[in-house]
């Protein structure tokens, strides 16, 4: 067997390996449309010897700017296999994101899904005068389609690939991805095929046997699940997407995957929803739901409980989590958890209803996974995010900086060397930016974001992450920021779980007109109150929520207060949020410190 040196490798693997028809499938107008591993590769090099024949060449810059879709795969291999490089772009990108980002990677070709993405291209290129090749996934009169090229390709089946392959090394720039720029202007984070081979090889082990069908929804433009699915053709998995995260729950229970990658804001979720429709049961059935609720709550791995509670827990099982695992196509051998903080409830009820969630770390920067957590017996611990994966090396600097270093840290930031050389040092330890500490010297455990941690005025610092997961745990918080840099206290913007508090406000009486109105109810208020004082248990003085306003909207990609993977981009909420934040300090002699 040939090794695995270059991402494009993956494919001879593939087809050595393994025999379907359904590698890759998108859903489309409620159809599925399924790619046969024959089919997959004959389009890539299709698509290969179309770009060739447009005149692109090695390290040329080709960018996808798409949600999930089969195209996107096929285009992306497409572009390695000629050694061009692959600029992802998110669909949601600003209109300055993308100027920036075409000018920069100086931007060759583009491949767009939607009419609306190519309508902005075209207006941008024509602002920008620059010569850029735009091509669609959808059909849309008087626009080149992707399919143009792969025509294109066909009819040029001389063109030999492996002359093209064979000048390719894995030290080769396989993409550029950038950052999202919330901070300033975006960074080119430069991965080579090398980065990513040695993540797919080092991750893989984490799947267990007989895993074979997937289901993807989060953003492939995203390194995390870009990476997986790399992963997952190396595995043989078959690969289906969404068709939107409205369609998500009925293509799960359609498909029955034996598996899924996810953030933990879409896990609350679920949870939350089936914690909703218990509620709503009466009776013994409601008793026995709860009973096995709080039992799963409980749950420690390796069956530290003892032999009573996993008795317990098997009835449990029976009665009440089968239901659960039905829910999300009854076949799910695991989830794998990153992007943000997993709550241990969630991690917790999880496992105890035998749908394990693997949570992992890592950034773009290394390619992405630094540490997860397995399956097998010693190889989780609960509030960690798991061993570091072969062949990389952490360590905790001495202000709790979590550093990193192995075959996954990226080459550098595309034409910054002055910037790479603040995160990379001289022994070649990239500079995460978390702060973290090392259980048992193995398990990796995050307790912050450095540049997020703040001091109040008082001199205390604050790790606002560390509360946010905290209460988000009641049902009655969908999102949450924590602040108060240079302030005397921290305090909260809450935007509520309002489907939750919709049903609580029914049962307690209390009209329900509108989001913007049901806040400003004294006991709504005054319940959230309660709530905040609950979970302020947990925390010493100086670190309690003495102050909070509720929002009437929720955070999210659209409005531009969440990244692609559904984290807070802190900045611009609080920039929106001035005035509320204002009124939360304004005559705040009379609070408790």
């Amino acid at each position: 067997m040939a090794a695995i040196t270059r991402i494009f490798d993956l494919l001879t693997h593939l087809k050595e390996n393994f025999s379907k028809d359904d590698i890759i499938a998108g859903k489309q107008n409620g159809n599925w449309k399924r790619y046969s591993i024959t089919e997959f590769l004959q389009e890539t090099d299709n698509v290969s010897r179309g770009l060739i024949s447009i005149g692109i060449r090695k390290d040329d810059k080709v960018a996808i700017m798409s949600a999930n879709r089969p195209e996107w795969n096929i285009c992306d291999f497409g572009i390695m296999q000629i050694g061009a490089t692959q600029v992802p772009m998110y669909p949601t990108l600003s209109d300055n994101d993308i100027r920036f980002i075409l000018k920069d990677a100086e931007v060759k070709v583009v491949f767009v899904s939607t009419k609306i993405l190519y309508d902005k291209l075209n207006r941008i290129k024509a602002e920008l005068n620059i010569n850029l090749s735009i091509y669609t996934f959808d059909e849309i009169p008087l626009t080149s389609n992707w399919q143009d090229l792969t025509s294109i390709g066909r009819k040029n089946q001389e063109i030999d690939l492996n002359t093209y392959k064979d000048q390719i090394t894995s030290d080769d720039l396989l993409t550029l991805i950038y950052t999202s720029g919330t901070t300033g202007t975006p960074k080119g984070v430069m991965l080579t095929h090398g980065n990513l081979v040695s993540n797919v090889l080092s991750s893989c082990v984490m799947y267990p046997k007989g895993f074979s069908k997937a289901v993807s929804f989060l953003p492939i433009s995203h390194i995390f699940e870009r990476m997986v699915i790399y992963m997952y053709i190396y595995l043989g998995v078959s690969v289906y997407y969404a068709e939107s995260m409205d369609t998500i729950v009925a293509d799960i229970n359609e498909i029955k995957p034996h598996g899924f990658t996810t953030v933990p804001r879409l896990l609350e979720k679920v949870y939350d929803r089936i914690v909703a429709k218990g509620s709503e049961l009466t009776g013994v059935k409601h008793k026995l739901f709860f009973w096995a609720l709080n039992l799963g709550l409980q749950y420690e791995l390796d069956g530290k409980n003892g032999f009573l509670y996993e008795l317990k827990l098997g009835i449990a099982n029976k009665l009440i989590f089968s239901k659960w695992r039905q829910a999300l196509g009854g076949e799910i051998m695991a989830l794998v958890s990153g992007g943000a903080a997993l709550q241990p409830r969630l991690a917790r009820i999880f496992w105890a209803a035998k749908m394990p969630v693997l949570e992992g770390y890592g950034l773009t920067e290394t390619s992405p996974v630094i540490t997860v957590n397995g399956l097998n017996k010693g190889d989780t611990m609960f509030t960690t995010v798991g061993k570091t994966i072969k062949d990389v090396e952490v360590k905790i600097a001495p202000d709790g900086e979590i550093l990193c270093k192995g075959p996954n840290v990226m080459k550098g930031y595309y034409k910054r060397p002055d910037l790479t050389a603040e995160v990379i040092d001289e022994d070649n330890f990239f500079h995460t930016g978390d702060i973290g500490e090392l259980i048992d010297g193995k398990y990796l455990r995050i307790t912050d974001r450095k540049k997020e941690i703040f001091k109040t005025a008082g001199g205390k610092y604050i790790a606002p992450v560390s509360l946010e997961n905290k209460f988000k745990e009641s049902l009655f918080i969908e999102q949450i920021i924590v602040l108060g840099e240079n302030q005397r206290f921290p305090s909260a913007l809450i935007v509520p779980a309002f489907a939750w508090l919709k049903e609580w406000c029914a049962k307690m009486e209390i009209p329900y007109n509108s989001n913007a109105e049901v806040i400003k109810n004294p006991r709504v208020l005054t319940k959230f109150q309660l709530e905040i004082d609950h979970y302020n248990q947990d925390f010493g003085n100086w670190e309690k929520i003495k102050k909070f306003e509720l929002l009437s909207q929720e955070w999210s990609i659209e409005g531009g207060e969440l990244t692609p993977k559904l984290s807070l981009k802190r900045k611009i909420i609080l920039d929106k949020n001035k005035d509320l934040i204002e009124k939360i300090y304004r005559n705040s002699e009379h609070v408790e410190i």
